[in-house]
């Protein structure tokens, strides 16, 4: 229904979101990261980040309603992240947009998050056009996508991660080149000083007999392992800022190469670069180099909106809301491991055991 305020929640991972859409506008948004307590373990750790999300979920929420200049009954309808994601962490979430739901006796959706990633361009540009291929690069995810209608048809999926995603290659090439986590922000800051030609790392699964739209990069995680060692082991110090630049070359190279391809095959005129890793200055930058000269419109969000947050979610919850969808069962539960198939995500069955 039009003119519905939606609160979407997310806590799928480390970061605490809470946002406010109305017909595809954001009226605000409050986040609140775990990131510094994960830093010392070089990764996120569950039970914190779950704790971590019980801590913020409250504040984060008041914090949304405050910039936005609502209140608690002005909010329509709740959208919450109900997979994929840690276990624990969307237990908190999902809990709480329950809660929420409940007591203010508004309809509550179930959300995928990656569907959220997608939506977030449309609080910057408007709605998607139909359809449009979508990649989709974060820490656990790297996915082309071909999109019509987000919230009533499939999403088809062209090529997925076989194995580490761009941001784990990232995050496990920085630890092994001794740079601080989270590792994508590392490897951009210290490539800015770097020659990105200095090391020839592989570009994998670009051959002629490979799957074209699929990606891997655990062998560029070995390669680049590899490169450091061979500096380490006679005790010199690795050229970083190269290595980081190079590394970071290698992965744009593969992302954009293979989007910009899928776009010419199923003959779409625009290409949505979203997630985590969207924010990288050389993926957006050779994105916008490769589809300016193929003719494509690139569509990325601004940086707020590329990394987990409340907005997104809220963005899925306003398409489906105005697209008449069904909302959640009163025993929708979370799917840590949820393929993505529609953007509405309602899995049923038994809850997992509160936190204490």
């Amino acid at each position: 229904m039009a003119g519905t305020v939606v609160l979407g929640i997310e806590s799928s991972c480390d970061e605490t979101g809470a946002g406010l859409v109305r017909d595809g506008r954001l009226l605000g948004q409050a986040l609140a990261s775990s990131m510094d307590e994960h830093a010392r373990f070089g990764g996120v750790v569950p039970e914190i980040a779950a704790r971590a999300h019980l801590e913020a979920f409250t504040p984060v929420v008041r914090e949304a309603l405050d910039r936005a200049g609502l209140w608690p009954a002005d909010v329509g309808a709740v959208a919450v992240t109900t997979g994929p994601g840690l276990s624990g962490a969307l237990q908190v979430g999902l809990a709480g947009a329950k809660t929420l739901a409940h007591s203010l006796g508004v309809p509550l959706y179930g959300v995928h998050h990656l569907a959220g990633h997608v939506a977030a361009d449309t609080l910057e540009h408007g709605p998607l056009p139909d359809p449009c291929v979508v990649l989709i690069v974060s820490g656990g995810h790297t996915s082309l996508l071909l999109v019509r209608d987000l919230a009533r048809d499939p999403v088809v999926h062209l090529g997925d991660t076989l194995d580490d995603a761009a941001g784990e290659c990232f995050d496990k090439a920085a630890r092994l080149f001794g740079l601080p986590y989270p590792g994508g922000p590392a490897i951009d800051r210290a490539a800015r000083e770097g020659d990105p030609g200095a090391v020839a790392f592989p570009r994998p699964l670009t051959g002629p007999r490979d799957d074209p739209y699929a990606f891997s990069f655990s062998g560029l995680k070995t390669a680049a392992a590899r490169w450091a060692e061979r500096y380490r082991a006679p005790g010199e110090r690795p050229p970083l800022a190269d290595g980081a630049a190079s590394l970071q070359e290698a992965v744009a190279d593969v992302l954009t190469r293979k989007a910009v391809a899928a776009c010419r095959e199923h003959g779409v005129g625009t290409l949505v670069v979203v997630g985590g890793v969207a924010a990288n200055s050389r993926v957006r930058a050779l994105a916008e180099e490769r589809c300016r000269a193929a003719g494509i419109a690139l569509r990325v969000p601004p940086l707020r909106l590329c990394t987990d947050n409340g907005a997104m979610i809220a963005a899925v919850g306003d398409l489906l809301v105005r697209a008449g969808a069904a909302p959640a069962p009163l025993d929708l539960s979370a799917d840590p491991s949820a393929p993505l198939e529609y953007a509405a995500l309602h899995p049923v069955g038994r809850a997992a055991p509160a936190l204490v």
